[in-house]
Order: C-alpha cells, then sequence, then structure tokens
C-alpha cells in the first residue's frame, strides 16, 4: 500500500540521516582536509622529473627505418619514414607523429609519450591510420636508464580477441634509438612483428 511504501521511506531516510550523523562525527573528529597538504601533493605528482628526462633522447625529428613481418615464417617487409616528436604540455608529455608506408600505402600514425608520477610507470598511447583502436602501454625503464619496456593489450583484427603486445625502446645514444614490438601468431606463439631504427636529422 501507499502508507506501507510511505513508511518504509520514512525508516529508510531515518536510517540515514542517523549514518550521515555518525559520519560527520567521525569526519568532525578526523578535522578537515589539509588544503595546504592536498596542494603540495597535487603539485608534486604533476611537476615532471628525472624519469621524464630519460625521455629527452626521443625528441627531435629522425629518419626511421622499419622492418615487419606480418607472416613469422616470411621475409620482413622494409620501408623507410619519418618521425617527429616534441615536449608538450610543459615537458609532461612527448608528442610522437609518424610518417611513411606500409604494404605500399601511405601510413601515419601519432602517440603520447611520458611518466606517471604516481603509479611510478612510463605510459604511452599510440592510434594510426591503419586501425581506429587507441593501443594504451605501460612500462619500466631498467637501471641503466637506456632500455624501455612497455606493455600493451590490443585486439587482434582477426579474432576480435585481446592479445599482448611487448615494446621495447632501447637507446644507444642522443641521435640513435630502436622500437622493437612482439606479439602473438596465430597460433599463440610470441614473435617479433615489427623494429624501427631511428637516426636524428642533423
Amino acid at each position: 500500500s501507499l502508507a506501507g511504501v510511505l513508511a518504509l521511506g520514512m525508516v529508510i531516510l531515518a536510517s540515514a540521516a542517523a549514518m550521515g550523523a555518525d559520519k560527520g562525527k567521525k569526519a568532525a573528529k578526523a578535522g578537515p582536509p589539509d588544503e595546504k597538504a592536498m596542494m603540495e601533493m597535487m603539485a608534486k605528482a604533476g611537476t615532471p622529473g628525472e624519469a621524464h628526462k630519460k625521455l629527452e633522447p626521443m625528441v627531435g625529428t629522425f629518419d626511421t627505418k622499419a622492418k615487419m613481418w606480418m607472416d613469422p615464417s616470411k621475409p620482413a617487409e622494409e620501408t623507410s619514414g619519418k618521425t617527429e616528436s616534441k615536449w608538450v604540455l610543459g615537458n609532461r608529455f612527448v608528442h610522437e607523429t609518424y610518417e611513411g608506408t606500409f604494404m605500399g600505402q601511405p601510413f601515419s600514425g601519432m602517440g603520447y609519450w611520458g611518466y606517471d608520477n604516481i603509479t611510478k610507470k612510463y605510459t604511452g598511447t599510440w592510434m594510426d591510420s591503419m586501425g581506429t583502436a587507441m593501443m594504451n602501454s605501460t612500462g619500466k625503464m631498467d637501471a641503466s636508464g637506456k632500455v624501455l619496456t612497455y606493455t600493451a593489450m590490443m585486439n587482434d583484427p582477426m579474432t576480435g580477441k585481446l592479445c599482448k603486445i611487448t615494446e621495447k625502446v632501447t637507446v644507444t645514444d642522443n641521435d640513435h634509438h630502436m622500437m622493437e614490438m612482439w606479439g602473438p601468431d596465430p597460433s599463440g606463439k610470441n614473435y617479433k612483428m615489427m623494429e624501427i631504427t631511428y637516426v636524428r636529422k642533423k
């Protein structure tokens, strides 16, 4: 009945009010949040540091040579291209744009690379003219500060299922670095799918 519904509603409201009052007492004991401390934490989390500086060798304009294996049992397709990377948002992220060819067709892509001060992980997002999905990566730098390994999950266009991708960026020096990528073949076995070498344009 309507009266029963109203009575039930009054009980629920009374319970909620009691719970709210109880929470209010606990909050009052704890005291209001320290606004200054919160601002300091946010500033620390949002300030680029040494981990971001390790991405510097990848910033600039580079000529690229790419090898791509569509089938691990066949020779790689070899192509050339150009990539341009620059710092954005106050040296918090590197924005990369790539122009080249793939299977005889024009190919372009772009991505963002950074470091998350909170999770303590390197992060990446990639999208290109061959798909409609964004690939999101997370990774770690080795102790030398020269090898960055990412992992990502992406949908296999052939099966529609998620598959794991591993990417490794190796910095030789300020003018040379290389990106390698591994993923599963049709049987699920991991193989090297791609290798791109970068040489800084002088």
